[in-house]
């Protein structure tokens, strides 16, 4: 299982920036903020592929956080010519812990990388 870097600021072509949003795609703090300065996410997106990232809405509760896991894992395994960077969704201003997000992801490919939070409980 490969490893998310705590900080991402660049991206190779081929790679996806996965981030923690909501519903209605404001991105204006965090991981959503950094998605939308850097890597192509749109203001007013708040799921799916957009550029180089990729959002999941984190904000709308744990059912629907579990969908768009679901979702994502499914992307990811339809495109494995992409590199998928996971950042630690849910665990900011969501107010998740690790052990309640974490195990939404059991599944993914080989081309998702992890945050390392997220490793004892896949």
């Amino acid at each position: 299982m490969q490893i998310t870097p705590d900080i991402v600021t660049t991206l190779r072509p081929d790679e996806v920036f996965v981030f923690g949003s909501n519903a209605g795609g404001r991105h204006g703090g965090g991981a959503a903020r950094v998605a939308y300065e850097r890597f192509g996410a749109v203001w007013g997106e708040g799921h799916g592929h957009h550029g180089q990232s990729y959002a999941i809405d984190t904000m709308s509760g744990l059912d629907v956080l579990e969908r768009e896991a679901r979702a994502f894992v499914a992307f990811a395994t339809e495109h494995p010519e992409l590199r998928f960077l996971l950042t630690p969704v849910g665990c900011g201003i969501a107010g998740y812990a690790p052990q309640q997000v974490a195990g939404l992801f059991s599944g993914v490919p080989g081309n998702v990388t992890v945050p390392a939070s997220f490793v004892p409980y896949l």
